[in-house]
């Protein structure tokens, strides 16, 4: 198995230089590649006692951090070393300041692997969530490093469970010094499948989302437009996708002048943009990035530009999460953690928070407009449905806080015996 694992990554690779001809995100990775090996040879770790992060993207690695800090905090003599396979993880973080060094991670062929950890030499390696590279595995096991995974989540259906994926179950508890899962089925699952070195320790995006939220900014253009219509309801739309836009207006002509609708679509490309504009009447919208050219008694401002809607979140009386009519929702921990009620499409049923939510009373799933209008309406509409779902979200989040500490408790442990 593990030859035919080790050919899949190999045509892989061999498919993203093939489109690094074409691709601007696949020419990265492959130049990424060639220049890790070399600028590790002469970088600042692996000298002294070394931490190793790895995170496929940035998503990943935002998951992290919550960890990666608190690491930082309680062994500030260890040097920091993260890697990314995606471009969207290492282009935005190549400069991240509490790491003394950042690369691409080589495509997981024997020989990468064996190179890489040679020459890195880690004393304690972090993955997260889905980050299974076998090779690397392999190598860290030989040479006895402790090896973790946080915030993971296995269901029965995954490739591990199934006949053929016997040996990448069998990897698993030899690889992971410890595995560190989301819940209770996974620990379940792992355990009745032989793996003992697990346990719960929730999920870190929790914790990194209550840090968002402490250290937030505000937006003095953003209350400068919401003041010039005090007493209206706001509805944020974060990480929109067409088919929510089109309910979103819907329920902005319902509604009336009593609403006011922040716009972040999760693509800001200019058509995109502009569809939006024609959609919502280009008299009403008001672009983020031309607030000194404000339309006058506009309700609309689009969001078009990045980096920002973690924080905007504050400014919401409700929040609508996008992506729910294509592969799934976006982030709802974002807006949970200013105490937001989230509404959101038919596709969450991948996501653990998603379905909390929703059973505890602080989440709404709808999939045709008359059910977005009713949900939007109660809670927009009844103070004491709202007050009550905004609470259930301040209290799950609280609840679901100090993953970090727990995954680090265990892992000092290791450390100490080393």
């Amino acid at each position: 198995m593990r030859l035919l694992y080790t050919l899949g990554i190999q045509c892989y690779a061999l498919g993203v230089r093939v489109a690094a001809l074409f691709n601007t995100k696949a020419r990265q990775m492959v130049e990424g590649w060639k220049e890790t090996f070399g600028r590790l040879s002469v970088a600042p770790v692996g000298k002294d006692n070394t931490a190793w992060f790895h995170a496929s993207s940035l998503g990943e690695f935002e998951q992290a951090r919550p960890v990666l800090e608190l690491f930082h905090r309680m062994h500030p003599d260890y040097r920091i070393c993260v890697t990314f396979f995606s471009p969207s993880g290492y282009e935005v973080r190549k400069n991240y300041p509490e790491a003394d060094f950042v690369c691409y991670l080589p495509m997981d062929t024997r020989a990468n692997a064996r190179r890489f950890v040679n020459l890195l030499r880690p004393t304690v390696v972090f993955f997260v969530k889905y980050d299974f590279w076998f090779n690397y595995l392999e190598q860290l096991r030989q040479r006895e490093i402790a090896t973790v995974i946080f915030s993971a989540i296995f269901r029965p259906n995954q490739y591990f469970f199934k006949p053929y994926g016997r040996w990448f179950l069998k990897s698993l508890g030899q690889c992971f010094t410890h595995i560190f899962v989301q819940n209770e089925e996974s620990m379940q699952l792992l355990k009745s499948h032989g793996i003992d070195s697990v346990s719960i320790a929730g999920d870190t995006r929790f914790d990194r989302v209550h840090a968002i939220a402490q250290e937030s900014c505000r937006f003095t253009e953003v209350e400068d437009f919401l003041s010039q219509h005090p007493g209206n309801k706001v509805l944020l739309a974060g990480s929109s996708w067409e088919p929510d836009e089109t309910n979103i207006k819907k329920f902005y002509d319902h509604y009336g002048e009593r609403l006011t609708l922040i716009l972040a679509p999760h693509v800001i490309s200019e058509s995109h943009i502009n569809a939006i504009v024609n959609l919502f009447g280009k008299n009403n919208c008001t672009r983020y990035t031309q607030m000194t050219q404000r339309v006058a008694g506009s309700r609309i401002l689009i969001v078009d530009t990045i980096g920002i809607l973690s924080s905007l979140y504050r400014y919401a009386d409700v929040a609508y999460i996008g992506g729910g009519f294509g592969r799934g929702i976006h982030n709802t921990l974002e807006a949970i953690t200013f105490g937001k009620p989230v509404v959101f499409g038919p596709n969450y049923q991948k996501f653990k928070e998603a379905k909390d939510i929703i059973a505890l009373g602080g989440g709404f799933a709808y999939s045709q407009y008359p059910q977005l209008q009713q949900i939007l309406d109660r809670l927009l509409n009844d103070k004491e449905q709202y007050d009550k779902s905004a609470q259930v979200c301040t209290q799950y989040l609280d609840e679901n806080l100090g993953s970090a500490d727990k995954i680090l408790s265990v892992v000092n442990g290791f450390i100490k015996k080393m």
